[in-house]
Order: C-alpha cells, then structure tokens, then sequence
C-alpha cells in the first residue's frame, strides 16, 4: 500500500448532533472514492461504518470508527463520531487526533444541543471547523434559517461558499461562490457532477456571497487587509491562500451543501477538504510534557515538531477489544514514522513495548502498512502495557502528551451479579470496559456496599451489561444506587444513662456512663468532651467510651446511617474494682447514645444536589415543573442563545434516571450535570418511608 507523507494527510472528525447524517457522509465519501462499490444505508444495517451488532440493531452509531480514503493522490483519515448524547467521549477522543471538524447540521432542524456541544469540544482543541448543512433533499429543508442559526449560535464568522439552487426533494445542483460556477450532480448517487455556468436570477446572491467571503478573508489577516483596501478585491490566488489560513485559525467557518445519502454535494466537499482544511505540519507544534528522572532532567513542557524526520512519537487515542486477535490499540503518530518491530517506551509506567504488525483501518476491515508516518492515524495489535491516553515514544526522546479530558458520568446504578459467585468476573470485565471506555467509571463504595458503575446515560450502561454478558460470560442486573443518607439530633438531651452489669461467674462486667448529647452546627463533624471530674469514671476507660460512641454512630440508632454533626459529652459514671474493662464501657457507651440519640429528636438528612440543566425555550416550563415535582427549589434561569440554564438545587434521591427523563421530556433537546452540594433534613413523610423501608432490610437480613 502506498505510503503517504504528512503533506499529504486530511484528518477529519465527522461531528454532529444523533441523525446528523455522519455515517451516511463517511458512506458517501468511501462510495465516491472508489473504496467501496456501493452506498449503504444505515436503516439497512449494511455501512461500513456501523459495523457492531448493537449499532445495527439500534440503527445508531455507538462506537467511533477511523476510515480512510485517497481523494486528489490525498489520502483522508475520516473519524466518523457517534452524535447520540451518551457517546460524547468517542467524540472528545476523536477531535483529539483530528485536524479538521466536520460538523454537519439538519437542513431542517439546524443546531440543537448535541451540536452545541460538539463545537464547544471542537473550539476547546481548537480544531478547524467546516460546517455541512445536509439532508437538502428534505422536503421541510430550509436553507436560510440553518446559515441564520449558525452564524447566531455557533459564529458570526460562519460564511457560506455553496448554497442550493433548489432544495427538497430533487435537489441536485449547488452554486459554489469560489468557482462562481454551479455544481449538477448526475443521477444515480454516483457522486460525480459537471460545473455549469451560474444562472441570471441567483447571480446577485451568489456575487453578494463571494463579497461577503472576500470580506472575511481580508479582515482576517493584515497584510491581505490592506491588499483589499488598496486594490478594492483579492486575487484569486490570494483568495484561495488567505482562506486555508482563515480556516487553519478559526477565523473563517466555511458552510458546505450535501445530501449524503443521496451523494449530493459530497465530492465537492471532499475537494475543499483537500484544498482548504489543513495538513497535520499546518496546524503547528503539539504539547508535551518532558518527564523528570530519565537523562537526568527536570520535568518540563516543550513542544513537539509534526516533523515526519524527528524522533518517533505516537498517541493511543481509542482502544477496543477483538475477541480474535486481543487489544487494537488507535494512536496518532505525532513525530517521526513508526514501522512494524519499532521499540517505543510508555513514560506513563516505563515499559517498553514493541509494534507489531501495523494496520489502517476501513471500519472492521484491517489493511497492513509497512510504515505510518508523522500525522497519519493507525492501529496496532497487542500493546502489552498500553492503553488509552497513553504516549509511546523512542528511548531517545522520553515525552508524554496531555490526556483527553473526557466528560463527567451523569448517569449511576448498581451493578450486582445474578449468579453467587461471579463477583472476581465482574471485577475483571469492568476493569477492561473502563479501559476500553474512559467515559464509563466503576467504583466500590463502602459505605452503601455496592458497586456503583456511571456512565453518560442509560443507553451507555445498558451496552456496558451486554459487552459483560458476551465477553465474559457474566449476567449483572442493574439497580438504583442506595442514597448515602446521614442522622442527626436536633435537641439537647442533658443525661442519657447506661449501666452494662452482667455476672457470668469468675469476673464480671461493669461499665456504667451519662452521656449529653447536644447538635452541632451543619458540618462540624463529631466532638467528644470528659467532663468526668473526681474520676467517677477513671482515664483508663474514657477512650473505650468514645470509641463506643463512635462505633455506634457508623450505624445510627434511627434508620442504620452514619450519624453526623453530634457533640457527645461524658460526665458522670461508676465503675467497679474488678469487674470494669474497658470493653464493658465501650458496650456501656454504644447502648447510651443510642438511647439518648432517640431522645434527642432525631432526623434524617438527604444528600441534595446542585443541578444544572440547558433546555430550549419552549421545553422550559415542562422541565421547571418536573424539577418542583422532584422536591426541588429553583435558585435561577439564564439565557444562553435560544437555550435557557435552569439552576436548581434537588434531593439526589430524586435524580435517578434524570438523564433519561430529561430526554424524554425534551425531544433529546435537552442536557444536564449535577454535583454534590449539601445535606437537608428529609421531610417527616418522606423520613418515615426511608425509616420503614431500613427496617423490612435489616429484618430481610437477618433472615437470611
């Protein structure tokens, strides 16, 4: 297979919102380069693209996929991303490695929220973005208002250089205001078009584009600026220049025609992406990080030349599991060129790993290359000690690249075996599912015994469970999270008494304690005072006292949870010669908070949460209402475009499955994050369902 040198590299990341059409772009594009010999169909289950089970069947991307094609003698390395909402991570690690973001738009839905968020992730790695609005051939398709809400909402420096002469069903013709030529596209979606002279009555509009283009290309550098100024226009030639650096920099978004599925518009895409969007050396040096310890330096950051001459360097930006060949690890080859047999070092954990048989990819379809140079993106089986975010590089040039920051979980459950037994499977199935998919997080928690696994929404974890059944043979049910609830007194009780006294023959046991216990303020913990005076109870047994004490506040006297904010004072006891140990007074301890706990009005205290939730306005009041029907309070809205920010604080026991039923409720329009914030006394109605729900457990458990 040929070789292709860093000049000659596009690397694209089709982004978008679920339903964009960035599968069927990919189709069109390997269909139009002759790398396939016909253009599947995602409602058929046949593109190369969507090859797992799971996106078959659900007709949806779930798993990022790295393609490539040669367009022009360039070769382009396409990353078609999934849009729907639970898959982001794949998007964040795909804009990564990319050059160019590709970012396509309903013709009839424009941006939504999914493409909002993707152009934020494009924006923050500062990625090149050309925008696509496709699916012209809709019969609601409305041209103009998809540009308007894109120079509004994503912007200003969006500029179209095509729009369509006819949009809906038969569009087939796009005017392109760089050539000032109109594109035909011949029937049959072979992709192929011929460029026929621009008709009299979209003249004006087309001539109106170009100057608005001419306009932006000049602001956007000085020297072509005064150029402008001076002459009243631009070259041709300087056009073509000042619009690859616009591009490069982000100041100039270029706005595309297509109707992929019908393979409209998507060569002509495919030759401005070899024209205009830039090669991996355009985009400059990439940082690094030089480690401490090795050759004897100090740690520092440098920056790294895309140079295909310098020492070799790649980044492992995806991993997933074969069960026929193990890890297939994705990387980005940053500097120098990498061949089969190549020794590389980790710096992340300092061991070495040797390539194997390097490969491109085209979906599930692996071709051998001899070598992959500075730029080009590839996969390699068998990586040892390497994972996903991880640096290999040459012993000579010790560096670790940033890691992708991937997004926060928002969705958590309860993981837990059908079957007795397979809990070490479990363990070791999670394990590799979280290396596979950093966006997916497990942990155990000790406090509620459960193994919490969270991930970016239901659909997420569903597709976790089933990888578990299929790769590791385990079935896992999942359940809602146990609410980590906390107890507390609300009132002074002044003497609470125990006397533990048992004569069992030989030495006895005796510990008797008064204990006050009194609230303290929200946050302060836990205080123990000895207020013990003339040694009614001697130094000796005052620290078996407070560990009482504590260990009876693990399990608190009213529903079983950790009691909290609680001072407890020691001020009167008896003990006997022989008899007292300190175990008797610990017992002696326990027994009396837990006596004067109940007397001391106690409460339950539920975890509440500060919640965060982007809608669009006309979903705002539907969401408003649900979040008062949760028992929660609203702190404030604010405005961000045509989408309002909803600031509330609600119980976390409410916020179960919250990322689905927003969903629900907005069309999958809107987005939410939550977080931690405080604890609240739980209402008396609701605490005495908690209270009653403990106790049918704890009976439950004790059976058993």
């Amino acid at each position: 297979m040929r070789e292709y040198t860093t000049d000659h590299i596009r690397n694209i990341s089709l982004i978008g919102h679920g339903g964009a059409g960035k599968t069927s772009m990919s189709e069109a594009m390997l269909f139009s380069a002759g790398v396939t010999t016909r253009l599947g169909k995602v409602e058929d289950g046949n593109t190369v693209s969507d090859y797992h089970p799971d996106e078959i069947d659900r007709r949806i991307s779930i798993n990022s996929s790295l393609l490539f094609c040669e367009w022009r003698s360039e070769k382009i390395n396409i990353l078609d991303t999934p849009g729907y909402l639970d898959f982001t991570g794949e998007v964040k690690a795909c804009l990564r490695v990319a050059d160019t973001a590709i970012l396509l738009l309903k013709s009839f839905e424009g941006v939504e929220v999914g493409t909002e968020i993707v152009a934020t992730y494009a924006a923050s790695l500062r990625n090149a973005m050309c925008i696509v609005v496709n699916k012209l051939d809709h019969e609601n398709a409305d041209f103009d208002e998809v540009v308007r809400q894109a120079k509004e909402y994503l912007s200003h420096d969006v500029v179209p250089i095509q729009f369509p002469l006819r949009q809906g069903t038969g569009f087939d013709s796009i005017a392109d205001v760089l050539r000032m030529k109109v594109l035909k596209f011949k029937p049959g979606g072979n992709g192929r078009y011929e460029e026929l002279d621009l008709p009299a009555d979209i003249r004006a509009k087309a001539e109106e584009l170009r100057q608005q283009l001419l306009e932006l290309v000049a602001e956007s550098d000085e020297e072509l600026l005064n150029k402008y100024l001076d002459q009243g226009g631009l070259s041709d030639e300087d056009l073509r220049r000042g619009l690859r650096a616009g591009v490069r920099e982000r100041k100039i978004f270029p706005l595309l025609c297509t109707a992929a599925t019908q393979n409209v518009g998507v060569s002509s895409l495919m030759d401005f992406i070899v024209d205009y969007c830039p090669a991996p050396a355009d985009m400059g040096e990439v940082s690094a990080n030089l480690p401490g310890g090795r050759n004897g330096g100090a740690e520092s950051d440098i920056r790294v030349k895309q140079d295909p001459h310098g020492q070799p360097s790649l980044f492992v930006f995806k991993t997933v599991s074969e069960s026929h060949v193990g890890e297939l690890s994705f990387f980005r080859v940053i500097s120098g060129s990498v061949t089969p047999g190549l020794d590389l070092v980790n710096e992340a954990n300092s061991r070495p790993e040797r390539l194997a048989q390097l490969y491109v990819m085209i979906g599930k379809d692996r071709k051998e290359v001899g070598r992959l140079t500075s730029g080009d993106i590839g996969g390699v089986v068998k990586l040892k000690d390497t994972h996903t975010n991880d640096t290999l590089s040459s012993k000579n040039f010790p560096v670790i690249y940033p890691p992708i920051q991937f997004p926060e979980p928002v969705y958590h459950a309860a993981i837990a075996p059908k079957a007795k037994g397979d809990e070490d499977k479990i363990a070791t199935g999670l394990h590799s599912l979280h290396q596979e998919d950093p966006t997916f997080l497990f942990r155990v928690d000790p406090e509620i015994h459960q193994t919490i696994v969270s991930g970016q929404g239901e659909l997420h974890l569903d597709i976790v469970v089933k990888r578990l059944r299929q790769r590791y043979n385990v079935d896992v049910e999942l359940g809602e999270p146990r609410v980590p609830y906390r107890e507390t007194i609300k009132a002074v009780v002044k003497d609470s008494e125990y006397k533990h006294k048992k004569q069992t023959g030989g030495h006895g046991q005796y510990g008797h304690v008064h204990l006050r216990l009194e609230p303290l303020k929200h946050g302060q913990g836990f205080e123990f005072v000895d207020d013990i005076v003339g040694g009614v109870v001697p130094g000796k047994f005052i620290p078996a006292v407070e560990k009482g004490v504590i260990e009876a506040m693990k399990e608190g006297p009213l529903a079983g949870y950790p009691v909290v904010d609680v001072r407890v004072a020691l001020h009167y006891g008896s003990y006997h010669d022989v008899d007292s140990s300190e175990m008797a007074f610990k017992i002696a301890g326990i027994q009396a908070f837990r006596k004067g706990f109940m007397e001391a009005k106690p409460v339950l205290l539920e975890p509440i949460d500060d919640l965060e939730v982007k809608v669009p306005e006309d979903a705002m009041g539907e969401v408003m209402g649900d979040i008062s029907g949760r028992r929660g309070k609203i702190m404030g809205i604010e405005t961000a475009g045509h989408y309002q920010i909803i600031r509330a604080q609600v119980p976390a026991s409410e916020l179960h499955k919250y990322a689905t039923i927003l969903r629900s409720k907005t069309g999958g329009r809107g987005i939410f994050k939550a977080k931690m914030s405080h604890y609240e006394e739980v209402p008396h109605d609701q605490a005495q369902k908690i209270i009653q729900s403990a106790e049918k457990n704890k009976h439950k458990e004790q059976e058993a």
